[in-house]
């Protein structure tokens, strides 16, 4: 276990990078609607087929459908509480926001995305524990779907003229990720035994944030084609990750 936190560590870093570059392209590309729907769509296929192709399937195998079906559905239903007890909106703002509103939106999605960014990081650490090539595969799979997350968390920020405040929501959002690595191995050093319930209360997670955050982000674009095309272009990207993730 102890020789899986390095790696584990550096994985998480490269949810941090995308991160930046999702602010980053927030702040040259905004209005580009079309691409926006394109990766939303991406983004939800790739966090989809990672949960239910690789994590559930993983669970399964080594305790059985009825205990994975369960960890699946407290994953998926401990983020659902968080969003319901703690204050939250979703990663888009409601269309004619007054200016105060608008504020408000913008510490709340900041709020919202570090909020789900620790189930991921828990995700990914589980997912190594399995096996590296795994985790590698989980930990591509948020880092690609951070990048139109963070550009949706940094429009109100850009609309409301409030770099600096920017800059610090993604550094916490950035170290969101690395923190729920380092709780998912302690909890795993902990309790060993508790993996498989680990790996499938994790994919319960991603699938929540998949469709309760990327979904309405997607109907806000409005694009239905370039999302659907987004989703089918996670087909093969997914593929090709599995195959770099395996070694050839």
């Amino acid at each position: 276990m102890s020789a899986a936190w390095l790696p584990v560590l550096l994985l998480s870093l490269l949810s941090a990078l995308t991160t930046w570059l999702g602010v980053m392209l927030a702040l040259r590309l905004r209005g580009h609607d079309r691409a926006i729907a394109l990766g939303i769509g991406f983004s939800t296929g790739i966090m989809l087929l990672i949960a239910l192709l690789e994590l559930v399937p993983a669970s399964t195998g080594r305790m059985g459908v009825a205990p994975t079906l369960l960890s699946f559905a407290l994953g998926a239903g401990l983020v659902w509480t968080l969003h319901r007890v703690v204050p939250h909106t979703h990663l888009v703002a409601e269309p004619g926001m007054a200016q105060s509103g608008l504020v408000k939106a913008a510490y709340l999605v900041a709020f919202g995305l570090i909020l789900h960014d620790v189930p991921e990081g828990f995700a990914m650490a589980n997912a190594y524990i399995a096996t590296p090539e795994l985790g590698l595969l989980v930990a591509l799979a948020i880092a690609l779907h951070n990048v139109p997350e963070e550009f949706a968390m940094a429009l109100p920020f850009i609309l409301i003229r409030r770099p600096r405040l920017l800059y610090r929501a993604a550094l916490l959002s950035a170290l969101a990720e690395p923190l729920g690595a380092i709780l998912g191995l302690a909890a795993l050093g902990l309790t060993p035994g508790l993996h498989a319930h680990f790996m499938a209360f994790a994919a319960g997670a991603m699938v929540f944030v998949a469709l309760h955050e990327l979904l309405p982000m997607a109907r806000h674009y409005g694009n239905r084609r370039l999302f659907a095309a987004g989703l089918a272009l996670s087909l093969p990207v997914y593929a090709l990750l599995g195959t770099l993730a395996g070694g050839g």
